[in-house]
């Protein structure tokens, strides 16, 4: 290694005296490196400039003369402590790109893989952040597991630097904070400051003291700097604790419940335009405050983890290039208001795509298959779960959702697989057809414009026959994308429609048979069928698939479940209904949500006018206005109760039998009933709303903010896009997950 006398600047003090110091610095440096059981890279290195240094020096030693080291001045030296190093990952917000900190569980994993990374020839890989992403050590990458997201850089950090106008501290380069790391440990060990180091980059570091170190930029000799520009001096820092940023609390290793989150209309979720990724990483960070707070208790007694809420994402593959629906929808956009077309185009009209027979089936697959996939990609990642699953749905989520329990099958009703055994045995037992060709394949594929798929089929050796009787799911095994899936087997469909009814020879009575089953076949999408029993709820009739579990819980937030049943054509739901493989339905809304709609009034006799359960607030009450408006009311109703108490007195008091004992029990009981507020009425009466929540409540409502109330129009977009980071709907899902509904008691403040 060779050794860059340059880094250690001349001392002005005489030669003479300096030779003992040297021997000094260096039994500091062996002293050092034997407390660390092993020289450092930077200790070897000083090590090596110190010697160097030293026979330098030796060289003039004699002219000038002077004695030996005096080994009892030796001051104790000032102690050097490594740097701690802390990891960061690069995260684009708000368009531009900010550094966060790892938990200091996930920090300190990826610490220890990466004191072992040499022992591996291959990548380590270290899951962080509740398994939901994975750390590439050699590549210094991070990628998400569940979803789609553009990988972010990893950084092994120990120096940040921050400019004057800048609010928070940037990490520097590995290499970067080794040279910086060196320099302080060699300024700090001679101590002697005001030392200037050039970094790769051009610009300069001056270490004034152990807290103040400035770097300056390079500024290009013929063009010198401005007044101004010479004092902008960017701060540096060394180690995280030295720097105000915020560590984020690490979460449990266990997982005690699964939640899958469905999302409404559009890319958004939230007025700050964010995706479903990010709302739904606010709402998981809320539940796990709400668990340290609420449930302290159990916490501490380690006998519950935290539950784990995963996004499922249905817009991207609906407008992505496999249905082509965008491309379609925009050749028929007129250009005006371009903007306000474009967003209606990505929002409103998912609404009409869930009516439409076509799209309302890619809609339900995409939700089905994304469920489903999230499942098992958890199970591998998480092999001991034992717990159970529940599903969240926001507005038009919610009603995807509701669409997809209503038709889930028990063990007992799914014959599915014995019909498709019948149709495979009728079917195979007709022999060959003329059509049975590779080259009849290419041809109807080439028309359908999908050619690219032939070779996909006929290394399957599948023909136009083996066409004819592949279903979605077998498309599927082999590979081929939804979009063009959907295509074939509406292609496929059409030629089933279209056939000839007669053939000549001995195909004839075949293909008139073959013919006979396919119409007798339903199709994979149906007329629209609506339904109007007290049982049914009347959807598009499609093909509905099944979930890989039975769900806990079923949320609805922001739902306009309750809208949709109705112009369906259903008017009541029966009390004895109930989800065939999900016990517990809650529908939370706003009282301000424009989208909500509330359940129990279609449950519920016509006669009978409940309101919504008002569900607590996290702190533990009821907000300041709500109580003072409830007090108003009810001293206004005994207020009214007084007067007319008087009132009736005095109008009774000339009857004789009605002037001691009537009027003094009618008033008593008059004012008796009058005491009774409509609430606590309400709360007094239990009432029972079919078997949709097991016998309990369904509608729960929010409360409302007081700016809220000031102007109910003012704040209704936001009302419908305030479930995410609501942590009065984040507890109310936490008590239903841990037992301890909102019907039972409340849980530990």
């Amino acid at each position: 290694m060779s050794a860059d006398i340059s880094l250690i600047p001349p001392l002005s003090r005489p030669l003479s005296s300096l030779r003992a110091d040297l021997r000094v610095y260096i039994l500091r440096v062996f002293l050092r490196c034997g407390k660390q059981c092993e020289l450092k890279r930077g200790s070897l290195r000083f090590l090596t400039l110190l010697c160097a240094r030293m026979s330098e020096l030796e060289g003039c030693g004699a002219q000038g003369g002077g004695g030996g080291p005096d080994w009892i001045m030796i001051e104790p030296p000032e102690p050097y402590e490594p740097v701690q190093h802390h990891w960061f990952y690069n995260q684009k917000t708000d368009g531009r790109h900010c550094w966060q900190p790892f938990s200091k569980q996930d920090s300190e994993r990826i610490e220890e893989a990466y004191a072992h990374a040499g022992e591996s020839e291959g990548e380590v890989i270290v899951a962080t952040e509740g398994r939901r992403y994975d750390v590439c050590l050699k590549e210094r990458r991070r990628y998400a597991v569940y979803w789609d997201q553009t990988s972010s850089e990893v950084r092994r950090c120990s120096w940040f630097h921050k400019g004057s106008k800048e609010m928070s501290y940037t990490p520097h380069t590995e290499d970067i904070s080794d040279l910086l790391e060196d320099a302080y440990m060699i300024a700090l060990t001679l101590e002697e400051w005001k030392r200037t180091l050039e970094l790769p980059t051009g610009e300069t570091v001056i270490l004034h003291n152990p807290k103040l170190m400035t770097q300056h930029p390079n500024f290009c000799r013929d063009f010198p700097p401005s007044p101004g520009e010479r004092t902008q001096a960017r701060t540096l820092k060394r180690g995280i604790e030295n720097i105000p940023v915020e560590i984020p609390q690490g979460e449990p290793d266990s997982v005690d419940h699964l939640v899958f989150m469905v999302h409404g209309i559009g890319p958004a979720c939230d007025l700050r335009l964010r995706g479903i990724v990010q709302c739904v990483n606010e709402f998981r960070s809320a539940s796990l405050t709400l668990i340290s707070s609420h449930f302290s208790s159990t916490v501490d007694q380690e006998s519950i983890g935290r539950v784990e809420f995963l996004p499922v994402n249905w817009h991207r593959v609906l407008h992505g290039e496999t249905t082509g629906v965008d491309r379609d929808i925009e050749r028929i956009t007129l250009p005006s208001i371009s903007r306000l077309r474009q967003f209606c185009n990505d929002t409103v009209l998912d609404l009409f795509f869930y009516n439409s027979a076509t799209y309302c089936q890619t809609i339900v697959d995409t939700v089905a298959s994304e469920i489903n996939r999230l499942y098992s990609i958890f199970l591998l990642r998480h092999p001991h779960f034992s717990g159970a699953m529940s599903v969240v749905g926001h507005s038009l989520g919610s009603l995807i959702l509701f669409d997809l329990l209503t038709n889930q099958k028990t063990g007992s009703e799914c014959s599915e697989p014995e019909e498709a055994a019948e149709h495979n045995e009728d079917f195979s037992s007709l022999p060959d057809l003329e059509c049975n060709s590779f080259t009849s394949l290419e041809k109807v594929l080439k028309n359908a414009g999908l050619e690219e798929h032939l070779r996909v089929l006929q290394k399957e050796q599948v023909d136009l026959e083996a066409l004819l009787l592949c279903s979605e799911r077998d498309l599927k095994e082999l590979g081929i994308p939804l979009g063009p899936r959907k295509k074939i087997l509406n292609y496929v469909k059409k030629l089933k429609l279209h056939a000839p009814a007669a053939q000549t020879g001995k195909h004839s009575q075949k293909s008139s048979r073959l013919q006979s089953l396919i119409q007798d076949s339903p199709p994979t999408t149906s007329a629209v069928d609506y339904q109007h029993f007290d049982v049914g709820i009347g959807q598009v009739s499609i093909d509905y698939p099944q979930l890989a579990f039975h769900p806990q819980a079923f949320f609805a937030i922001g739902s306009p479940i309750g809208m949709f049943l109705t112009v369906r054509g259903l008017k009541r739901i029966d009390p004895n209904y109930s989800f065939p493989t999900c016990r517990s339905f809650y529908n939370i809304f706003h009282p301000f949500d424009p989208v909500a709609y509330r359940i129990e009034p279609m449950i519920l006799p016509p006669d009978m006018d409940v309101p919504p359960m008002l569900m607590p607030h996290h702190k533990g009450r009821k907000r300041m206005h709500l109580e003072l408006k409830e007090g108003l009311t009810r001293v206004g109703s005994d207020l009214l109760g007084s007067l007319r108490t008087v009132w009736q007195s005095f109008s009774q008091l000339p009857a004789p039998a009605l002037a001691e004992g009537g009027a003094t029990v009618a008033s008593a009981q008059l004012t008796e009933d009058m005491e009774t507020s409509p609430v606590e009425e309400e709360e007094s009466k239990e009432v029972h709303v079919g078997r949709l929540n097991d016998g309990r409540r369904i509608d729960y409502v929010l409360q409302e903010k007081p700016i809220e109330s000031f102007n109910e129009y003012l704040f209704a977009i936001q009302s419908h896009l305030c479930y995410w980071e609501s942590e009065d709907t984040a507890l109310l899902v936490l008590k239903e997950i841990y037992g301890n509904g909102p019907h039972r008691s409340s849980p530990q403040q």
